[in-house]
């Protein structure tokens, strides 16, 4: 084992647990880091030394991270979006990481910004141009970071002017939608490929959490993950869940008053609050904007139809709420009507409306239609003809079916959710999945899995 300076490793573990620091060992890149995002201790190797140094502790996201760097030095700008805090900035940092230590790339050469910083409040897109054009390097291609670059009006036009004149490998990040406008079809046309970043799947929620902690049985692991929800800054510590309800719950206030309220002047702000309340209730129901406004005009709130889906479509733009459609599995058609609003994590709902336990149910199809989305696949909600299935997933030539129930108490129950996918006469795949302890096996081909093992399962 190598030492530390001059003593041995074990001392050096005994001399942290003596001053009540807390750490947790990385086992496969051999660091020790404090439970904080920042200034965290990192014990980093060195030719057979270790050596202690204050840093910050990112969770690794190989499953984005090596899908843009697929794109590295490609004539491309990447485009990372996703709702705030769910790791895109991190994501960045890794990857201009990777370039230093695996490709030798300097640093005179990797050059970041994070625009949400008040030092670029009242920056112009001339600006920005000027300054980033100040830190081309001379000695080979410039690699560009601009994190938050929504925040610089008329960003894109600068970004096509670098892309066009200047040999440089640009990667920038937001978290609002509105950056993916028109504007960019404009100036960007054939010249951006967008990720999509989610917040941590349950797999990368069980590989953090089993650094630096003895991991439960994946089922009692997925309560866990239901209730604490997948925003990386949760994990970071061992949060009580008052603590993370605290943490979420700023995400979710800085996401509505910067990205919605600010960004789009709402005035009437306890309105929208209505609607968002509205909608984190009703997630895994089928609603329009007119059920939200005959709701709210019972509760003595009027409120028009026109102004409802205003709000949905800020609160999907903001990357809150992910929009379901259905799909009528006998017409073939995408419908227009009764859709199903999703949220970007379930731990904002907990945070917004507080504990409930007639949640669960609902949570888990959330937790199911995420994981579906992170894997590439559009997802809607199959309409059959006398109900629905939860989710038709479809990727290029693959289809997958879903029913998700929290567990089958009675044979009416079991009729009722295997029925409808026997009725689905095709060969793609179909599953039922439950958390009750009978959650396996196989009935007249549709596969019965626990909700925690499709999550884990490589097979879809």
């Amino acid at each position: 084992m190598p030492a530390v300076g001059g003593g041995s490793f074990w001392q050096f573990d005994e001399r942290l647990r003596s001053k009540g620091q807390k750490y947790f060992f990385l086992k496969n890149e051999r660091k020790f880091c404090g439970y904080k995002s920042q200034n965290a201790l990192i014990l980093r190797e060195n030719k057979g030394i270790l050596f202690l140094e204050r840093g910050d502790y990112m969770i690794d996201r190989p499953m984005y991270i090596d899908k843009v760097m697929a794109y590295t030095d490609a004539p491309f700008v990447k485009i990372l979006t996703g709702v705030r805090r769910c790791g895109k900035s991190t994501i960045l940092k890794m990857i201009m990481e990777r370039l230093r230590d695996e490709r030798a790339i300097p640093e005179s050469q990797i050059v970041s910004y994070r625009f949400d910083s008040m030092e670029y409040e009242d920056m112009t897109a001339k600006q920005m141009y000027a300054e980033l054009k100040s830190r081309l390097s001379t000695n080979g291609r410039t690699y560009f970071f601009l994190d938050e670059i929504q925040e610089v009006s008329g960003w894109e036009k600068v970004v096509n002017s670098l892309v066009s004149d200047f040999d440089v490998d640009l990667y920038v990040t937001g978290s609002n939608s509105k950056m993916m406008s028109s504007e960019i079809s404009t100036y960007l046309t054939g010249r951006y490929i967008a990720f999509r970043i989610y917040t941590l799947s349950f797999q990368e929620y069980l590989t953090f959490k089993g650094q630096h902690t003895l991991l439960k049985d994946t089922r009692t692991e997925l309560a866990d993950y239901i209730r604490r929800g997948g925003f990386p800054a949760v994990h970071l510590q061992d949060y009580s869940l008052d603590e993370i309800d605290t943490i979420v719950r700023d995400i979710y206030n800085s996401t509505i008053f910067s990205d919605i309220v600010r960004r789009n002047q709402v005035r009437k702000i306890d309105q929208l609050e209505r609607v968002v309340k509205y909608t984190f209730h009703n997630v895994g129901n089928t609603f329009s904007a007119k059920s939200i406004s005959d709701y709210l005009k019972a509760e003595r709130r009027s409120l028009d139809n026109e102004t409802v889906y205003s709000y949905l479509e800020k609160l999907e733009k903001a990357y809150l709420l992910h929009r379901c459609s259905r799909y009528d599995l006998r017409g073939k058609e995408i419908l227009k009507t009764q859709e199903k609003f999703y949220l970007a994590d379930t731990s904002l709902r907990y945070s917004v409306l507080g504990y409930q336990a007639n949640m669960t149910a609902s949570s888990l199809e959330n937790i199911v239609y995420l994981e579906l989305c992170r894997r590439g696949y559009t997802v809607y909600i199959g309409k059959t003809d006398d109900g629905e299935v939860d989710f038709v997933a479809v990727r290029q030539n693959e289809k997958v079916y879903v029913q998700v129930t929290q567990k089958i108490d009675s044979e009416k129950t079991e009729e009722r959710e295997y029925k409808r996918l026997l009725e689905i006469r095709d060969n793609y795949p179909k599953y039922v999945l439950r958390t009750d302890e009978f959650a396996e096996g196989n009935y007249d081909g549709i596969k019965t899995m626990h909700v925690a093992d499709f999550l884990l399962s490589q097979e879809y």
